[in-house]
C-alpha cells in the first residue's frame, strides 16, 4: 500500500474549547485570573482561528464582588459568560459549567443557520482552571497540541504564588513538587479533558473537593490516555485558609505543620 502524503492525526481535531472556572467569593483574585485567561484565549485565536472558544465563570454562592467582576468581562468579550449557582461545591460547580458550555448544542453557521447535528463531543475540549489562579498565555494552545497528538486528558502543573506566602513553606512545597514532565499530580486549576472522554467517565462528581481526582481515576480505569506536563504551568494562590475540605489550601496547611518552629 502506498504511503499517505501526510501523517494521520492521533487525536481528533478540536473545533471548540470550553473553559470552566468555578468561583466562590474570589474578588481578590478573579480580575487577574480572568485577564490571564483572556490572554490565553487570544493566543489560541491567533494560533488557531478555526477553534471556537467559550469561557464560563460559575459563581457559586458568591456574596462579594465576584459577580460584578465577571459581569465586566461578559459585557466586553462575547466569549465569556457567567452562571450563578448555589451549590457550595467545587464538583457541582464544574459540572454545571461544563453543562452550560454547550456540549451537544448545535453550532451556528456563519450565516446564522444551525448545523443539522450537534458538534461531536470528541471535537470539544474542556479546559478547567480556578478563580484564584493565573494561566500562562500558552495554556490553551498547549492543551490542544496534546489533545490532537492523542491525549484524552491533560494534567498540568501548578506553582503557588510567592506573594504573601511563607518562604519556608514555599521552599518545602517545591522540594516535594519538582517540575517535570509526566509528574504524578492532579490539579483542578490546570486540567483539560476531551468532552467525549469526560462523558464516558461520568463527568465531575458533585462533591466539595477532589472531583478532579475522581474524574482522573475514572478516566484511567477506562483506559483513556492521560498525559501529565509541566509545559504550561499555572500560578495559583498560596493561601493556607482552605476553601475545600481536601483542596490545595488544606494541603498547604498540612505542609506548614511539618515545618520546624520559627527561631
Amino acid at each position: 500500500m502506498a504511503a499517505l502524503p501526510f501523517p494521520l492525526p492521533r487525536g481528533h481535531r478540536v473545533e471548540r474549547v470550553a473553559v470552566v472556572m468555578p468561583a466562590h467569593n474570589e474578588e481578590e483574585h478573579l480580575e487577574l485570573a480572568l485577564r490571564a485567561l483572556q490572554g490565553s484565549a487570544d493566543a489560541l485565536r491567533r494560533a488557531r482561528p478555526d477553534v471556537d472558544v467559550r469561557v464560563t465563570v460559575v459563581l457559586d454562592s458568591c456574596t462579594d464582588g465576584s459577580a460584578a467582576i465577571a459581569a465586566g468581562y461578559v459585557a466586553a468579550d462575547p466569549r465569556f459568560s457567567a452562571l450563578e449557582v448555589s451549590f457550595r461545591s467545587a464538583g457541582a460547580s464544574r459540572a454545571a459549567g461544563v453543562q452550560a458550555s454547550g456540549i451537544g448544542v448545535p453550532r451556528l453557521r456563519p450565516q446564522g443557520q444551525r448545523w443539522a447535528q450537534p458538534l461531536w463531543p470528541a471535537r470539544i475540549w474542556l479546559a478547567n482552571t480556578d478563580a484564584d489562579s493565573r494561566v500562562p498565555e500558552n495554556w490553551l494552545v498547549r492543551q490542544l497540541e496534546f489533545a490532537e497528538a492523542g491525549a484524552d486528558a491533560v494534567l498540568g502543573s501548578v506553582e503557588p504564588d510567592p506573594e504573601g506566602m511563607d518562604p519556608e513553606l514555599l521552599r518545602h512545597w517545591r522540594e516535594r513538587h519538582p517540575f517535570h514532565e509526566d509528574h504524578p499530580h492532579i490539579y483542578g486549576a490546570n486540567f483539560g479533558v476531551r468532552a467525549s472522554a469526560y462523558l464516558a467517565a461520568g463527568g465531575f462528581a458533585r462533591v466539595t473537593s477532589e472531583e478532579d481526582r475522581t474524574l482522573v481515576h475514572n478516566l484511567r480505569s477506562r483506559a483513556f490516555t492521560v498525559t501529565a506536563t509541566d509545559s504550561a504551568r499555572v500560578m495559583t494562590s498560596g493561601r493556607i485558609h482552605a476553601r475545600a475540605p481536601h483542596g490545595f489550601g488544606t494541603y498547604l496547611q498540612s505542609l506548614g505543620r511539618l515545618l520546624p518552629p520559627a527561631g
